[in-house]
């Protein structure tokens, strides 16, 4: 009796203290609960915040392209129109704004958080590597631009302008062989519509805006604005392929110094040829001779200068967050509009073709970007928890905007 009342004491406080446990368990199983999902809440906001912001950058870099590749262009045809007879002045406009570059980098260090993350480190481009990257880079972008200067003194701003569209042709086909770019229905169709717009613009041009150039003139103009679309396409796909292959550490600061660089070897070689020309004895009468005077003389060419480098860090800006045909893309459709901006600058006539060529080029944009939104919505169905990205290139690594 005695013996069974301590066991029998044991055992109702071992099931005492068990029921206890059941009873807290139960009571905090919804505060758990809700833990869990505010926590589940949290991990897929995060990636949705980090998509938000990359489409606010992409949005940036499009609005850089299609303002300042307009204004740049018929600021260039201004400088021609007015007296300005100099295609190495011309040239060196495109490039020698290059510093504002080193300004941009500056401010977005300042304003950018600092990474502390230590756990991987990536090998950094050895010196001759990235000289070699800048100075192939750099005479590219220098005969683009000497041809592309010969062309718009020679050609009209809507025939100019829309020659050299066909750079997306070109920027398709060398991003084949060198980035192994892949083409849905949706980037095909985009494709022939821009090519389209493009073509239909050029063959419809109005013969007497070319009254005052010599067929000969007219012609190398033809010439080397193709040429220059040729080598647009073929710098936009190596700048891809070099961020990929050689400058792995993505960042903004890497994707400036890139640019930045090449603009200054390109500066140099067009410096260069503007002494041997013997053009720069000429600039000084070109100046006084200016139909609108000296003060917009010079403006005018700071203008330019300083519009061909926003148009391209948005350029750039848009091959690093997405790919070399997207950026390309976005050019094409910046085009067509140059003749509108024409026809209140230098009162030419809008005529059916040019309208139609405009709805053509954006249906080809739509449809592009038709294809980043499926191309999306396809990734966030299949890991959606880790979409931070344009699934645009194969490759494409982390990216940061440092």
């Amino acid at each position: 009796m005695f013996v069974g009342s301590p066991l029998r004491a044991a055992m109702e406080r071992t099931q005492e203290l068990y029921s206890n446990d059941e009873q807290s368990i139960e009571e905090n199983l919804p505060a758990q609960e809700e833990m869990n999902t505010t926590v589940e809440i949290e991990s897929s906001s995060i990636p949705q915040s980090k998509n938000h912001k990359r489409w606010l950058h992409i949005s940036i870099y499009v609005f850089f392209v299609l303002s300042c590749q307009a204004l740049a262009t018929i600021l260039g045809r201004l400088y021609y129109e007015n007296g300005g007879k100099s295609t190495w002045m011309g040239t060196l406009v495109q490039l020698i704004g290059f510093p504002v570059l080193f300004l941009f980098r500056f401010f977005s260090q300042i304003k950018a958080p600092k990474s502390t993350d230590t756990t991987t480190s990536i090998q950094f481009p050895s010196f001759t590597t990235l000289g070699s990257v800048y100075i192939i880079t750099g005479l590219l972008v220098s005969a683009n631009s000497y041809m592309s200067s010969i062309g718009l003194l020679y050609l009209p701003v809507s025939t100019f302008s829309l020659i050299l569209a066909s750079q997306l042709a070109f920027t398709a086909f060398f991003s084949y062989f060198l980035n192994s770019q892949k083409f849905t229905p949706f980037i095909v169709n985009s494709l022939f519509l821009l090519t389209i717009s493009s073509a239909l613009l050029v063959v419809n041009t109005e013969s007497q805006n070319t009254t005052n150039v010599s067929r000969v003139k007219y012609v190398i103009g033809i010439i080397c604005t193709i040429g220059a679309s040729a080598g647009i396409g073929l710098l936009l796909s190596l700048v891809q392929l070099i961020l990929r292959k050689v400058l792995k550490k993505h960042t903004i600061s890497t994707v400036m110094d890139l640019v930045a660089y090449q603009s200054l070897v390109a500066s140099c070689v067009v410096l260069i040829g503007l002494f041997a020309s013997g053009e720069w004895n000429t600039l000084t009468s070109e100046m006084r001779s200016y139909k609108l005077g000296k003060a917009p003389y010079v403006m005018t060419l700071v203008s330019i200068a300083i519009s061909w480098q926003v148009y391209t860090i948005g350029v750039v800006g848009l091959i690093f967050e997405s790919s070399s045909v997207f950026s390309n893309s976005i050019t094409a459709v910046g085009l067509p509009i140059v003749p509108v901006v024409a026809v209140i600058v230098f009162h030419d006539k809008m005529n059916a073709s040019k309208t139609f060529s405009i709805i053509l080029a954006m249906w080809g944009f739509i449809s592009f970007v038709y294809q980043h939104y499926l191309d999306e919505k396809k990734i966030s169905h299949t890991n959606p928890v880790e979409v931070t990205r344009l699934p645009v290139e194969e490759g494409h690594r982390d990216i940061q905007i440092v």
